[in-house]
């Protein structure tokens, strides 16, 4: 049966607002470290300290802008974060016309997209759901993941060529296009958000201290959370430390690493393809969990590659986390947005994300310091085993006996989960 959301024509803006996004930024996340590492030949925890201050805003502002959000419509503040994040991103390549891009620029820029990004992603979550009906949020989701995904496969091997035949700093340009271009698409939508007035007085610290409480006393929420929270630990160490290793240990050039990513990332729309058969097959809390599970295993694949097996290891590695994030992801942002009252949802959003993106830049920071002391390879390993074991805290019994997105979110029969309060 044809979605009803292809008909959906503000749905349409927002999705092509978001694929344009998508590709460009897989340029920057490419590009970005890789100026750190071909043309500033900075140390691998120079190149850890970058994606920390990159990550940095997470831990900062999550947890306001999520308060914030919640108070106003969140449309604007969509189109303002494009805007805000293209003219950031343009000084990149404008710096290196005239002279020379620097390790200090280089980290202010990244510490201001990252900031307008957590501004751009609580928004994004919290506008879908009063943008398309209740029923069709996972098919909105899946959908919003699948020009993720193409983004994740076409992107690289595209942000790679650019690099190679523009340099890293110029080929940035591309992603502060694709941010204007998202901005004007975001500016056609043309419903508009009904803002409950407050019933009182608001007060920030409050409406903070709501959210957080929120998310941590429901057994799911915070289950899920800790999960998500170790899981980007593991990879907030291993991030940046990847390009590192493929770059000097495995000698892959920028064109090749694209090659790898490109490859790897059809793994992302596979995901998107069955995240919603899989959570029928399984039930949907032992979705999550293989999904989390399979998530983390793969990363053992990095350390293990040698100059001669390189490109397959790590296609395979990527390919399969990938496919495994997707389907964690759709399933589980679903089941936030269905079950969530609406009035809490920015707040929510906004705690989750404080906890699971605030952890990345202190992995970043531990990788780095990791890797100066005990060396790349084992660093890599450190990390891997971290985001493995980060699924046990999906064995929890509110999680496993969740049956389906839609409707009761509990298996039939069980008692154990309790309604989220309005």
């Amino acid at each position: 049966m044809r979605s009803p959301l292809y008909r959906h024509a503000d749905f349409r803006r927002l999705w092509a607002a978001q694929t344009v996004s998508r590709f460009g930024s897989q340029v920057s996340q490419l590009a970005l470290p890789l100026v750190a590492v071909l043309s500033l030949h900075s140390s691998a925890f120079r190149v850890s300290l970058l994606g920390a201050i990159e990550m940095l805003p997470f831990l900062l502002f999550a947890l306001p802008a999520g308060a914030w959000v919640d108070r106003v419509a969140r449309r604007p503040v969509l189109i303002g974060a494009d805007i805000g994040r293209a003219l950031a991103l343009g000084t990149l390549p404008l710096a290196a016309a005239v002279g020379h891009v620097t390790y200090v620029q280089l980290c202010v820029v990244g510490f201001v997209a990252g900031t307008l990004t957590v501004c751009f992603d609580v928004s994004y979550q919290s506008y879908l759901p009063a943008l398309v009906d209740r029923e069709h949020l996972v098919d909105a989701n899946a959908k919003l993941e699948l020009s993720n995904s193409g983004s994740q496969i076409a992107g690289p091997g595209l942000a790679g060529l650019l690099v190679q035949w523009l340099t890293a700093p110029y080929a940035i340009a591309a992603d502060a296009v694709s941010f204007v271009w998202s901005a004007l698409l975001a500016g056609r939508i043309e419903r508009r958000e009904e803002i409950e007035p407050p019933t009182e007085q608001r007060n920030l610290a409050r409406e903070i201290a709501d959210g957080l409480r929120y998310l941590v006393t429901d057994a799911r929420w915070r289950a899920m959370a800790t999960f998500v929270a170790v899981f980007n630990l593991g990879t907030g160490i291993t991030g940046p430390l990847i390009l590192v290793f493929a770059v000097r240990r495995l000698g892959l050039t920028a064109g090749q690493l694209g090659l790898v990513f490109s490859l790897g990332n059809i793994g992302w729309l596979v995901g998107a393809l069955v995240a919603r058969r899989v959570a029928i097959l399984l039930r949907l809390g032992p979705a999550l969990f293989i999904a989390a599970l399979l998530g983390g295993l793969p990363f053992f694949l990095v350390p293990l590659a040698t100059p001669h097996v390189a490109i397959p290891l790590l296609v395979a590695a990527q390919a399969v986390t990938a496919l495994s994030i997707v389907v964690f992801n759709i399933n589980g942002i679903s089941l936030y947005q269905t079950h969530v009252p609406p009035r809490m949802l920015g707040r929510m959003n906004a705690s989750r994300r404080w906890i699971v993106w605030g952890i990345i830049p202190l992995g970043s920071v531990l990788g780095g310091a990791l890797a100066a002391a005990i060396g790349l390879r084992t660093t890599l390993f450190v990390g891997a085993a971290i985001s493995t074991v980060a699924a046990a805290a999906l064995l929890a019994k509110p999680i496993l006996s969740l049956a389906t997105v839609d409707g009761d979110a509990r298996a039939p029969g069980d008692g154990g989960v309790a309604a989220p309060a309005e």
